[in-house]
This record gives structure tokens, sequence and C-alpha cells, in this order.
């Protein structure tokens, strides 16, 4: 498997998934959580997945990523077969090419910004040479330049979001998955996340596509994708 593959004309999606169903064992019932799935991720833009709580966003999100997979159908992220692929190859491919964020914000408390920051980069295997720019335009990018020494507890919500930012584009993924990024956060904060997206994919050249349930934010995609108990509502 290659490490390094060109980047992709805008017409070729980065990421396709065909007819993907996922069924969980419970108990003795089987749940049907995704019924049938097909998108596409194309470079550079903001995807938005819409829908309540139970819809089955997250679940796609994560197959998305490699977390998971489906039991049926295909998901291709570049030219790799995400559902054919096992555990390790999946990993490997996520700590290179692919992002996260949560809404938990996910950061180790005892580190500053900067450190939690650089810690993503030491995971990635980059270079240490690399370590004190990348940090530092990261950081930058997402208006923390001077709260970089600052703790995720002296930060506020809308600070340690952007934090999370920047420390899930260290590494210079290819794609962004962020999990309901705005759910914690007011409106006016979750504006500002919304912003540093916009700016993130336009600087660094990165597919986001994202969860939500927040209607006020649905105007900054490119395109939203409705889900309705595990299915794509037509539009």
């Amino acid at each position: 498997m290659s490490a390094d593959i060109a980047e992709q004309p805008a017409e070729i999606p980065l990421l396709s998934v065909r007819g993907a169903e996922r069924t969980f064992q419970v108990g003795g019932q089987k749940i049907h959580v995704l019924k049938g799935i097909d998108m596409e991720l194309r470079p550079n833009q903001l995807v938005m997945l819409k829908g309540r709580s139970g819809s089955g966003k997250t679940t796609l999100l994560n197959m998305l990523g490699g977390l998971d997979v489906p039991t049926k159908g295909e998901i291709t992220f570049r030219n790799y077969p995400f559902h054919q692929l096992d555990d390790d190859e999946r990993t490997a491919i996520r700590r290179r090419d692919i992002g996260f964020i949560f809404q938990t914000y996910a950061l180790m408390p005892l580190l500053s910004a900067w450190e939690n920051v650089e810690l993503s980069l030491r995971m990635a295997g980059t270079p240490r040479a690399e370590w004190k720019n990348r940090v530092a335009h990261c950081l930058e990018l997402v208006g923390l330049t001077k709260r970089a020494d600052h703790r995720p507890y002296e930060l506020s919500g809308g600070e340690q979001q952007r934090v999370a930012i920047a420390k899930a584009i260290a590494h210079r993924p290819a794609l962004l998955l962020a999990d309901e990024p705005t759910a914690e956060l007011d409106s006016q904060m979750g504006a500002q996340v919304m912003a540093v997206f916009r700016e993130i994919i336009a600087s660094e050249r990165v597919t986001i596509c994202m969860t939500t349930h927040d209607p006020t934010i649905l105007e900054v995609a490119d395109h939203v994708y409705e889900m309705v108990d595990g299915r794509f509502k037509a539009s």
C-alpha cells in the first residue's frame, strides 16, 4: 500500500459510499441502523449530515473514518476499499489521512493547547523538526496563538473546540470528520467554529464532513444530507 497518493482533481470523489448498510446484533435481535446509504465527499468541500438523534449520523461518520465497516456495501476512501481492509490497515490510513473532532473536545487535560496539538504530530510520526512551525501555524489558523500555553480548563468551550480543530488538522489530513462540533456551544461560538472550518478548507485544502442537528449552520455547507431512520431523505 503506497503512502503517497497524488492529490485528486475536484471532479473525482475523495470518498464514496455505495449501498452501505449497518446492522447490530442486540441480544437476539438485529437492529438496522443504516439502510442503504449512497453518498460522495469531494475535495475541498464542507458536507453536513443533518438529522435527529438516533437517525444514524454518528454510525455513518464512524464508517467514513474507518472506525467501523458496513455490514453490506462499499466505502472507498481515495483508492482504499475500507470495507475490505482489516483494522490495522484502516488505522494506518486514519493516522496519516484523516482527522477527527468530537463534541467533547477530547483534549488531554494536563497538556497546554500547544502540547495537545503537538501530541497529534507525535502520534502521526511527523518528524520532530517540523513540530514547532506546524503547531504555531495551526494555532494561528484557529486564532489561539495567544492562548497556546493555557490548559483546557483555562479555556472557554469555543476555545477548547478550536484547539481540538488545530489538533485534528496538524498532521495535514485530507479528510476531517466532526461529530456535532457545535452542540456544546452557543450560537456565537458555533458561528466562529464554522468560520474556522471555511478558513481551513481554503488554506489546508481539506474536506470536512460533520454531523449536526442545528439548522442555523446549514447555510454554510456545500452539501447537506438529511438522515431519517437510517436513510437519506430525498431532496
